[in-house]
């Protein structure tokens, strides 16, 4: 690769031959600045775990997904602590027998602990959680007192006699 500067009528900009901008840009878009801090890089092997998670809210309740392969019931630990709902638990990592080569080793193991704020309105007393094929489901129910109502519009000409003398 090498970097050529044009003339001053280019207004020095700078042409880098042989890259693939299309290439660098999926790169650049597929940046994650937080992933080495959260992973616990160390010297390119990855130390840490932290699991993605999927959160949404439903008329009735807010689901939580997370992705937890290799992670056993006994090993997690879910917690709700006024309207702080915290996941935690760990990975752990696999044997290695001496005299095995590793070419790459990409999967990371450890603790982990995410914290999310619920609001208002949530019905502590029937939160359900459940691993099944390495995914954790978590549903938190809403009261139903805060869970949305219709609110029927009348109209002026519904129940008004005089609107219609």
């Amino acid at each position: 690769m090498s970097l050529i500067r044009r003339n001053n009528n280019d207004r020095g900009l700078v042409q880098n031959r042989g890259v693939d901008p299309f290439e660098v840009m999926r790169d650049f878009l597929q940046w994650d600045p937080f992933r080495e801090l959260s992973r616990g890089v160390a010297g390119g092997a990855v130390t840490g775990f932290l699991p993605s998670f999927e959160v949404k809210e439903t008329k009735n309740s807010y689901v939580f997904k997370a992705d937890l392969p290799g992670v056993k019931q006994e090993d997690l630990n879910i917690s709700l602590t006024g309207n702080r709902l915290t996941i935690s638990g760990q990975r752990n990592e696999e044997k290695k027998d001496e005299g095995e080569t590793h070419f790459v080793y990409e999967r990371g193991f450890g603790s982990f602990s995410r914290s999310f704020s619920l609001p208002e309105g949530i019905d502590a007393e029937h939160v359900q959680a459940d691993l099944k094929d390495g995914v954790l489901n978590v549903v938190v129910p809403k009261k139903p007192e805060v869970q949305p109502k219709r609110i029927l519009i009348k109209g002026a000409h519904e129940g008004d006699t005089k609107a219609n003398a």
